[in-house]
């Protein structure tokens, strides 16, 4: 059985393994078991809510539970831009006219902005290749949503996600190497890993502070803005299906489209039921349904069969146990 469950310090090799995997651009999974060490340590203080709840990262590992196999993580920043800026480029659409010659003219620029603060960030949605079919990744992405919706309080009133930008099959970034580069004269690998390592301050110090032209822009650089890596198609139609949006603004490395959502109109987060467990030998149902614990501290997510009724959800011993709950607890639950 699939099981997300909190990520802690001794998923350092397994958290590795899918950073390597998960290739350029990947902002969030850097190839640094020091990065990652902290990060670990962090999402284990996370859910233990011993860290000020503005500063807590949770990260969830996608687990099978005969072999204890990690085949997928997934995260949770419970708020950004309050200790570090929150830097994006907004696309900005200008008209400009001239009567006297009877023209008009629109134009795009980019705008250097620090707009999500406070705002909860969905991402690290990361599977490997085995695991991207059958249903997996749609477990794994919707398990953050039964997180927030477990106890709402804890996020922003809005959530936002971070699509990584295209890049070529060889790993280039067109954005970068056209538009970014000429502001951060330094490999893409290393400025972002500072942005995940320090306060962003090089980016404050070096970013252009005067809007960007589009038009001006090379072809290769114009045409990548805003789009999604082939790698993060899937990703992002989850993302929509919940009620994700684009908010017209971009990652200022790869120009990767940010979405948002109010927190509350989320898909999985509104229509999720609390419902009491029952524990049976066996449950006849048609479809499985996402169910999940009903706290952050303890959480843990399946997608599996369970019988429902308007009260009560009617486990099979086998799910009871991966979310290591008994009969009289209270999941959540998405059918």
């Amino acid at each position: 059985m699939l099981v997300v469950r909190p990520a802690g310090p001794d998923d350092l090799d397994s958290l590795l393994e899918l950073a390597i995997l998960s290739g350029p651009g990947f902002t969030s999974l850097p190839e640094d078991p020091d990065q990652l060490i902290e990060r670990l340590d962090l999402s284990r203080d996370s859910f233990r809510g011993t860290i000020d709840p503005t500063a807590r990262w949770y990260t969830l590992m996608l687990e099978e539970s005969d072999t204890g196999d990690v085949d997928g993580v997934g995260g949770v920043k419970a708020a950004v831009g309050l200790d570090r800026p929150f830097f994006s480029f907004r696309v900005v659409n200008t008209t400009q006219s001239s009567p006297s010659l009877n023209l008009r003219l629109d134009h795009q620029t980019l705008v250097l902005v620090n707009e999500c603060t406070g705002f909860s960030e969905v991402g690290s949605l990361f599977l490997k290749a085995d695991r991207r079919k059958g249903g997996a990744g749609r477990l794994l992405s919707q398990s953050r949503y039964m997180l927030i919706g477990a106890e709402p309080d804890l996020f922003g009133e809005t959530v936002l996600a971070e699509l990584r930008g295209v890049f070529t099959p060889d790993g280039a970034c067109p954005f970068w190497d056209h538009v970014a580069h000429r502001f951060f004269p330094m490999e893409f690998d290393d400025a972002d890993r500072m942005t995940g390592s320090t306060d962003k301050q090089f980016i404050l110090d070096l970013a252009p502070r005067h809007p960007i032209y589009v038009q001006l822009l090379p072809e290769p650089a114009r045409a990548v803005i805003g789009k999604v890596h082939p790698q993060g198609v899937p990703a992002m139609a989850l993302l929509e299906s919940e009620g994700f949006r684009p908010n017209g603004l971009v990652d200022i490395f790869d120009a990767g489209p940010t979405v948002t959502c109010e927190r509350d109109n989320i898909r999985t987060v509104r229509d999720a039921r609390v419902l009491a467990v029952e524990i049976r030998d066996r449950v006849e149902a048609e479809l499985p349904s996402l169910i999940s614990t009903t706290s952050v501290s303890g959480f843990r997510a399946v997608r599996q069969k369970a019988e429902l009724t308007d009260t009560t959800a009617v486990l099979t011993r086998e799910t009871a146990e991966a979310l290591k709950v008994r009969a009289g607890d209270r999941v959540r639950v998405k059918s």
